[in-house]
């Protein structure tokens, strides 16, 4: 599938370039979204992911993983029935989820790939995506906004009266989009050509690095763990500290009109209420995350720093692997787009997105937003210069912004990690996550804005 659909992209881009004279263009697209795809993704994406996989390696050795996949435990079996609860995936993917409920992308990433090289480590038949990979992948296409940052720093910047209005349009649209997400997947996985007990065993492809290591070095569930170590008596009270002092913070930016008397207002509404938590959990998270799991893992008696050290180099090697994948992906999406092939698809879809109710002007966004995150950026700041910061065109666009993942960039990444290249339906039930997003976006905010 992934084959077809990459020689699609550059086929189509090709000839469409042909006949309306762009092929300079094309040419010019291709080479800089190869650059693009090294220099400006993942080459940055090095340092983060060895920050977070180093972090995760310390939760890992901890135990922290293994309790906080307890905690969501029925409902992750009822998501992944193929994955045992006590797995290390479970946590990756419990948080990976979390960064991106709060918008903090720079951690979502890093933390997604190793969910999927954890979920590789169970795969039978190396280079077919197994339907947990499927289902998380759709899960991170339309995962749930409760933060959609981006969106609201463009509006504000822009001058909207009121920039986080789209809070709760995005919860609404990505909620939606997700429950879809989920259906359709667990729907397909059951057809007959998607159907994992129809896929072949072997697949032709280079070695895979994830699943080679994942066979010299087992994941530690609950039964093959060391046993538990005890580190100083006082980094328990150290840590409840720490718990109390980001308590402390957090409550005094999500409720300021409780300790500055009157000077702060209160909430004109409930929902203004919860965005103000919100706002104040978003850039906590982060801080907490670095200072909790290293004290954590060092009152286990874990030895932090070289810990840290070898899940970092782990982080390195995933961001090096991710490249001929991102520049493939990249420069296919690239010369689609730069030939004008991106506005004949949206004449010949306009009849189908009529019958859903989408607005012409809303095309550009709903086709950008799978397959370029910067270009679907570009569509949203030239809507707002268009229709004005707070207009009802404007708001959707804003909505459907932040109410879908780059699907396109998410399989490239996250697949191409692990060195899958059966996709199965895990693109199309990306895609339709990113369709029942933006359907619901336009509902939503003509309910709301309308």
């Amino acid at each position: 599938m992934l084959n077809l659909i990459w020689l699609a992209l550059l086929l189509s881009g090709v000839l469409v370039a042909i006949f309306t004279g762009k092929l300079d263009a094309v040419g010019q697209g291709g080479l800089n979204a190869a650059k693009s795809a090294v220099m400006d993704l993942a080459l940055p994406l090095v340092g983060v992911m060895a920050l977070w996989l180093g972090l995760m390696r310390l939760a890992e050795k901890s135990g922290l993983i293994q309790r906080l996949g307890g905690l969501i435990r029925p409902v992750m079996l009822r998501l992944f029935p193929d994955v045992p609860s006590d797995h290390p995936a479970i946590g990756a993917m419990m948080m990976n989820i979390s960064a991106n409920m709060l918008g903090v992308s720079n951690a979502a990433t890093p933390l997604g790939l190793k969910a999927m090289t954890e979920l590789n480590r169970l795969n039978s038949k190396p280079g077919v995506a197994t339907n947990a990979m499927c289902t998380f992948l759709a899960i991170n296409t339309a995962s749930i906004q409760l933060i959609p940052a981006t969106a609201i720093n463009l509006l504000a910047i822009n001058g909207s009266k009121n920039p986080s209005a789209i809070v709760g349009s995005t919860l609404l649209s990505t909620g939606f989009a997700t429950i879809c997400a989920i259906i359709t997947v667990k729907l397909l996985e059951r057809l007959g050509p998607f159907r994992w007990e129809n896929q072949p065993t072997t697949v032709n492809t280079e070695a895979n690095p994830a699943q080679s290591s994942s066979e010299e070095e087992p994941p530690e569930t609950a039964s093959n763990q060391p046993p538990e170590k005890k580190g100083p008596s006082w980094a328990p009270w150290a840590l409840l500290i720490l718990l109390l002092i980001f308590a402390a913070a957090f409550v005094s930016k999500a409720f300021p009109y409780l300790f500055l008397f009157g000077a702060a207002p209160l909430p004109s509404n409930l929902l203004s209420g919860i965005i103000l938590a919100l706002k104040a959990l978003s850039p906590i998270a982060v801080p907490l995350v670095l200072t909790f799991f290293p004290l954590y893992a060092f009152g286990r008696g874990v030895p932090i720093y070289s810990e840290f050290i070898e899940g970092a180099k782990e982080g390195f090697q995933t961001a090096l692997r991710i490249i001929p994948y991102l520049v493939a992906m990249l420069v296919a999406i690239a010369v689609f787009r730069e030939s004008g092939a991106l506005d004949f698809l949206k004449l010949l879809l306009s009849p189908i997105f009529g019958i859903l109710q989408i607005p012409n002007e809303m095309l550009p966004m709903v086709l950008m937003r799978p397959l370029s995150g910067s270009g679907s950026l570009a569509v949203l700041s030239d809507m707002i210069k268009q229709f004005g910061p707070d207009s009802l065109l404007t708001y959707t666009a804003a909505t459907i912004y932040g109410s879908a993942e780059t699907t396109f960039y998410v399989i490239a990444v996250y697949f191409g990690s692990v060195g899958i290249t059966r996709i199965r339906h895990a693109i199309f039930a990306g895609l339709l996550a990113d369709l029942a997003g933006a359907v619901a976006a336009v509902f939503v905010c003509r309910l709301l804005f309308g």
